[in-house]
């Protein structure tokens, strides 16, 4: 009996133990408790206050599980708006809002449906099965009144669904990169409509997209290409300037030469000028010639400069300059100009010693004189030469004050002759800085008219 109560004590005292302990530990949130005591605690417990799964999160594996594509289906719920709507855009940019098809996933065939009236094969213009529509661009005449809806539509429906310019980028770099898979007749429609996007401004549809992707070898070599950009250089400017073409041109990386439209055997500056006359282009002649007489110019400054900073001989110098002329066909005015620029670029200035800057230049003068005489044939290019230095001194601060030094020096080297000056003086055109340039040379002018009077 004494036995049975001592251990009946002995086990009291060992839950009372183990309840004190559990209560101390309950305090401590750093100290974790054993599990033989955490078994005790929880037979304690009642049914309240023990644990529950109620609010826990409970961390499973996410697998990303892709909905199969259907392009065919969704491709027949567009055509079908086309055919439930006849054809009116309005109407088909309405329905296209207000339905749930998964444009995010399909806009590349949405915008094959636009263009071709269906889906096509992947990587091609080709159609492939499903239901068509004749509505789209492919489709209609070749008009700008008939084109230019289209243009309208697909500019709404980019502004409610911005996220599909790119796939209007992607269509269209595949349909001109695939040029000789259209009719002549479809690739014009493409050249109008991509004419009527820029001058809508469409979203999405930058210049490097367009114009890149026709510079393929096989499709310029065939001519596809020469044929698409007059198309759409004819239609575009009809209301936008020349200005705004080359704006975009510069945009696509493409305004300095014109002739990589054209077949290698066709590469010549007379073949573009004929092609583009008779397609009626002429303001896209001018600014041509124009780029190809700068870049000419731009040659032989740039072999000028060369020469004059290793100070080759003059006569070599003078042969080259007349072979560049002959080749080029560069107006004398032009090659006149270019030589005193060249010429003075050249020096060496000294930075605000005026006195070393003054003796450069006129020694610079003394150089290169024979240089500017071979070319100052007549009265007319010698009083541009006077002009040319007019303007210069003018601009330049640090040659004003050395006007008539040069003006004399080139007198004595031959280069102006007595009339010349004479007639600028007395008749000179050019405003800047004439009032006081006319002051500053008139000690030499009157030494001339003196000697002129002796005579």
């Amino acid at each position: 009996m004494i036995y049975l109560s001592t251990k009946l004590l002995f086990y009291i005292v060992s839950l009372l133990f183990s309840l004190l302990f559990l209560l101390h530990v309950t305090h401590a949130e750093s100290i974790r408790t054993p599990p033989s005591l955490r078994f005790i605690s929880f037979l304690f417990m009642s049914s309240k206050e023990r644990p529950t799964l109620g609010g826990t999160r409970i961390k499973t594996r996410k697998r990303n599980i892709a909905a199969p594509l259907d392009p065919a289906a969704f491709s027949d719920a567009v055509v079908q708006i086309y055919l439930d709507n006849a054809g009116d855009l309005e109407l088909v940019a309405k329905s296209i809002e207000s339905s749930d098809l998964n444009f995010s996933r399909y806009g590349d065939t949405f915008f094959e449906v636009v263009f071709t009236g269906g889906r096509t094969q992947p990587g091609t213009t080709k159609p492939d099965e499903g239901e068509r529509h004749p509505y789209s661009i492919i489709d209609c005449e070749p008009k700008r009144e008939v084109i230019l809806p289209s243009v309208i539509y697909i500019q709404k429906i980019l502004r409610r669904k911005p996220f599909l310019i790119k796939n209007l980028e992607n269509v269209m770099q595949r349909f001109l990169q695939s040029l000789e898979l259209f009719e002549e007749n479809e690739s014009k429609k493409l050249a109008i409509f991509t004419a009527l996007a820029f001058s809508q401004k469409l979203s999405g549809l930058p210049p490097e997209i367009v114009f890149q992707p026709l510079l393929k070898d096989n499709l310029v070599a065939k001519g596809l290409v020469l044929s698409f950009m007059t198309d759409f250089f004819r239609e575009y400017l009809i209301h936008n300037s020349l200005d705004d073409l080359i704006l975009i041109l510069k945009r696509g990386k493409v305004e300095d030469n014109l002739l990589d439209f054209f077949p290698s055997a066709k590469r010549t500056p007379e073949a573009v000028s004929e092609h583009f006359t008779n397609a009626g282009l002429l303001p896209l002649v001018e600014y041509n010639e124009k780029k190809i007489f700068e870049m000419k110019l731009k040659e032989m400054k740039s072999m000028l400069t060369s020469q004059i900073a290793e100070e080759a001989d003059i006569s070599e110098v003078i042969v080259t300059v007349k072979q560049h002329v002959k080749d080029a066909k560069l107006p004398d005015i032009e090659v006149v100009r270019i030589l005193w620029d060249v010429m003075m670029d050249a020096v060496q200035w000294s930075g605000k010693n005026q006195q070393q800057n003054a003796n450069a230049a006129l020694h610079q003068v003394k150089t290169w004189a024979k240089l500017l005489n071979t070319f100052c044939t007549t009265g007319k290019l010698e009083l541009e030469l006077l002009y040319k230095v007019q303007v210069q001194c003018y601009d330049d601060t640090k040659l004003m004050k050395l006007f008539p030094e040069i003006i004399k020096s080139l007198y004595h080297q031959d280069v102006l002759a007595e009339g010349t000056i004479l007639h600028w003086f007395r008749k000179g055109t050019n405003p800047k800085g004439r009032q006081s340039f006319v002051k500053a040379l008139e000690p030499f002018v009157k030494w001339l008219e003196e000697a002129e009077e002796e005579e």
